[in-house]
């Protein structure tokens, strides 16, 4: 029993019997007054800390992602990839005569060395903070400093880039198909990797606030003007420069493979409507229309070219059928979000249609673009482009012209926006073949292309 005098000990404390009312008391107090009022927010700071909150910017304001706009865009860079790297691998794989092993291994090579050189300086250029209009602002090289979320939109600018990586793997992917069984290998990388930075500031100019898009209102909605014509024009100026090859010939060739064509092709049908819905950068309608729109296209590529074939009376082939389809989705590329399916299926069938043309002029003029890639891409990418000025209007369909702009103003935007790429495309391409070649030989010797070019050991460089 504990009497008075008789002492407790409290941890180090020692209290007296008689003074523990008063203790009592106090603790109470303590609890009452300081400690329970001051726990419940630091609990529920303390809880605050589990649940996922926005990031904030300094300036406070909320920098929020959407998980399935996010979603998307990943998805949709995966699936360009699918487009480029099995893709147009296998369609030019299967169409080439000569040189098909060494073109695979060019693909994969230049792939990889222009994601580098677009990780590395690329991204910046064409990306950056808009400056001069001409490129993008030198904060973000090799990918540091990006943003929480990209300015304007609710995707990570991470997710952005490799997007945009993707845009340029596909261009680089597109141009080898010019020179099959001619170029060097050390050449085509070193070139590709160089020509693939010349990319950035076109892509400034459209898509970056530079001054097409700004001064101008150029469309280029999923890479018509700067993937497909960029990369066609480069294609056709490195095939003037390497010259003919040892088995070319003015009239249309039986491809060795067609059906390995046709896969390439399924694969980039694919592809090409993940690029024209993700360029809408947002999980919505305007993705799905992008899409349908693609769609539409490519499969009026597919008729016209097929219906082209019946009547010049050549037979109905598989290698027909998938230049039709690749024509027709690059036709579309420019203009997916702002023509309606009707126009889009118009566009794809004039993409198809004068790509199958113009392919039969450059080989009877003595050009020996090997795969026709020129006409394959370049060719419907303006025509794409152009087109979306009559298609885009209301009455048709369309969305409709910016406030000032009506068919005619779009049409001049949109033919400068040609004239432009076209000739960036065709001066510093034939500047950059011209320097690459002075360090590594353009053309692989005789020896190596009498072999066929497939051999182990003869890709030289």
């Amino acid at each position: 029993m504990n009497g008075p005098g008789v002492t407790k000990k409290l941890g180090d404390a020692v209290l007296s019997d008689d003074s523990q009312g008063a203790s009592r008391m106090n603790i109470s107090r303590f609890f009452r007054l300081v400690a329970v009022p001051g726990l419940i927010p630091g609990l529920a700071a303390a809880g605050m800390t589990l649940v996922p909150l926005p990031a904030y910017a300094q300036e406070g304001i909320i920098e929020a992602s959407d998980t399935g706009d996010t979603a998307l865009l990943l998805a949709a860079s995966l699936f360009i990839l699918l487009a480029a790297l099995p893709g147009l691998a296998l369609f030019y794989a299967g169409r080439a005569r000569t040189g098909a092993a060494a073109l695979l291994t060019q693909t994969a090579a230049v792939a990889a060395a222009v994601s580098l050189a677009w990780i590395v300086a690329g991204y910046t250029l064409a990306f950056g903070q808009a400056t001069n209009g001409w490129v993008g602002g030198g904060g973000a090289w090799m990918l540091m400093n990006l943003g929480n979320v990209r300015a304007g939109l609710t995707i990570p600018e991470s997710a952005f880039a490799l997007f945009q990586i993707a845009f340029v793997v596909l261009a680089a992917a597109i141009v080898p198909g010019a020179w099959a069984g001619r170029a060097r290998f050390g050449w085509v990388v070193l070139f590709m990797a160089a020509w693939s930075l010349s990319l950035a500031p076109v892509m400034h100019w459209l898509w970056g606030g530079g001054w097409l898009s700004a001064a101008f209102g150029t469309i280029d909605f999923a890479g018509g003007l700067a993937v497909e014509l960029a990369a066609g024009t480069t294609a056709l100026v490195t095939a003037l420069l390497m010259g003919k090859g040892k088995d070319f010939g003015p009239a249309r060739r039986e491809e060795p493979a067609p059906m390995l064509a046709l896969a390439g092709a399924l694969m980039a049908w694919i592809g090409w409507m993940a690029l024209c819905g993700g360029s809408a950068f947002a999980a919505n309608d305007d993705a799905a229309s992008a899409m349908i729109s693609a769609h539409a296209a490519g499969c009026a590529g597919v008729l016209a070219r097929l219906a082209l074939d019946h009547l010049q009376k050549d037979a109905i082939s598989a290698g027909s059928l998938s230049c039709g389809l690749v024509a027709g989705l690059a036709g579309i590329a420019p203009a997916a979000l702002y023509v309606s399916p009707g126009g889009a299926m118009a566009i794809g069938a004039m993409a198809a249609l004068l790509s199958a043309l113009s392919a039969d002029l450059l080989r009877r003029i003595g050009v020996d673009d090997r795969l026709d890639v020129f006409a394959l891409f370049a060719v419907p990418g303006a025509v794409g482009a152009l087109l979306l000025a009559p298609f885009m209007a209301a009455p048709l369909g369309g969305t409709g012209y910016a406030e000032g702009m009506d068919a005619l103003s779009q049409l001049a935007a949109q033919g400068i926006g040609v004239v432009a790429v076209f000739a960036w495309s065709a001066i510093v391409g034939t500047i950059l073949a011209l320097m690459a070649s002075v360090i590594i030989p353009m053309r692989v010797t005789e020896r190596v292309e009498a072999a066929e070019f497939d051999r182990p050991g003869l890709t030289g460089l």
